[in-house]
């Protein structure tokens, strides 16, 4: 399997998704250049143990893909990236691979857009029953695309007994909340806390530095707006391993983040803020009947609590038994009769929109810097993406 990522939070579900692989596959990971590729520093913290993956342009992808003739290729990236290397980039690969791919946390509600851009590849990995239906429902109305998968979230860890810790987390989103009062309310309710225990270490745990890209772009980052209120509290900023900063954390909170289900995993006391909706924009829906929800007091307050059992085994926490994408990935690698995917975004409609979005992986970045008229067309493809 050759697995292609484009952004942070990709690598990481790439790299996490390749352990769940048989004994006996041999694994290579790379990075493909795009204006969201990770940081030397993102890049070691999504790998862990793994060797620093290379990052490659579209043309030495396709160059690797042509000498290494892959059985698979997990295309572990955004929407639109996965759609202009499965039909474009690596279209024509001979033998054909069969074409992996998912996203990387909590897809609920399922959506057609995610669908459209991915419908090109013959699977499609999620994380719970409830996506599988969902997609699946999707799937029979659209048509295109492949099978879908069910796999565990693989960054997900067994439950720990816990004896506590002295470090509340706040999980980062890029896109929510969006405005800019609604974060510095949540910073504000975080050194609120800190003041209240004075015990406790509280972090801010950032997708990324400022400066650093990530998957969807931030407008308002967390640090910035943290140094432009005058720093009124003790508040600490971390980037780095979620994992490392869950191992000692009494508490987690955040709006939306994945991280919340390591949270769980680990046995980490929970808030999921309900301040700003709970509903599909803010990325939090699957958060109803949880058992989290709470809000800006609550944190201030440290009102942490755990998920439901219930609530647990409908979502991410089903048996390891239920998961089968591997089961359909060897089928599909041994079937004679296999039909390739064929991309509901394939036709003259949308070929101008492709042609726009392959700047994205075969534009080098120092062109974009230097003001090329690609770049604005990269930017108008962003404002899309983000």
């Amino acid at each position: 399997m050759l697995a292609v990522a484009d952004s942070d939070s990709y690598l990481k579900w790439a790299a996490c998704l390749l352990q769940d692989l048989p004994d006996g596959c041999d694994t290579e990971l790379v990075v493909v250049r795009t204006p969201i590729a990770p940081s030397a520093e993102q890049i070691a913290a999504a790998v862990g143990d793994r060797p620093a993956p290379p990052v490659l342009s579209a043309r030495a992808l396709r160059r690797l893909a042509e000498r290494s003739r892959p059985d698979v290729i997990l295309v572990s990236c955004t929407g639109p990236v996965v759609d202009v290397l499965v039909s474009g980039v690596l279209d024509g690969l001979r033998p054909r691979p069969v074409f992996a791919t998912g996203l990387p946390g909590i897809s609920v509600p399922a959506t057609e857009k995610a669908w459209l851009f991915r419908s090109g590849c013959d699977l499609f990995v999620v994380h719970s029953e409830r996506e599988v239906a969902e997609f699946a429902a999707i799937a029979a109305r659209l048509g295109g695309g492949g099978a879908v998968g069910l796999a565990r979230l693989p960054f997900l860890r067994p439950r720990q007994e816990r004896s506590g810790g002295d470090r509340v987390v706040f999980a980062t989103q890029a896109k929510v909340p969006k405005a800019r009062e609604d974060r510095e309310r949540i910073l504000l309710a975080l050194a609120e806390l800190a003041v209240r225990e004075p015990g406790l270490d509280v972090v801010v745990k950032l997708r990324a530095l400022e400066g650093e890209r990530q998957t969807h772009r931030e407008r308002h980052h967390y640090q910035k707006l943290w140094r432009e209120l005058g720093e009124p509290g003790r508040l600490r900023f971390a980037a780095g391993s979620m994992q490392d900063q869950l191992s000692r954390a009494a508490g987690f909170v955040t709006v939306s983040s994945t991280a919340a289900l390591e949270a769980i995993a680990m046995g980490v006391p929970s808030l999921v803020l309900s301040d700003f909706g709970v509903n599909a924009e803010m990325i939090n829906l699957v958060f109803e009947d949880s058992g989290l929800l709470g809000t800006l007091d609550d944190l201030a307050e440290g009102g942490f609590r755990q998920a439901d059992p219930r609530w647990c085994a409908a979502n991410y926490f089903h048996p390891d038994e239920r998961g089968d994408w591997t089961g359909l990935l060897t089928g599909l690698v041994l079937s004679r009769s296999r039909v390739p995917a064929v991309s509901l975004l394939d036709g003259p409609e949308h070929a101008a929109a492709r042609r726009r979005a392959r700047l994205r992986v075969e534009v080098p970045p120092n062109m974009l810097r230097a003001g090329y008229r690609a770049k604005r067309r990269v930017r108008r493809y962003l404002k899309v993406l983000t």
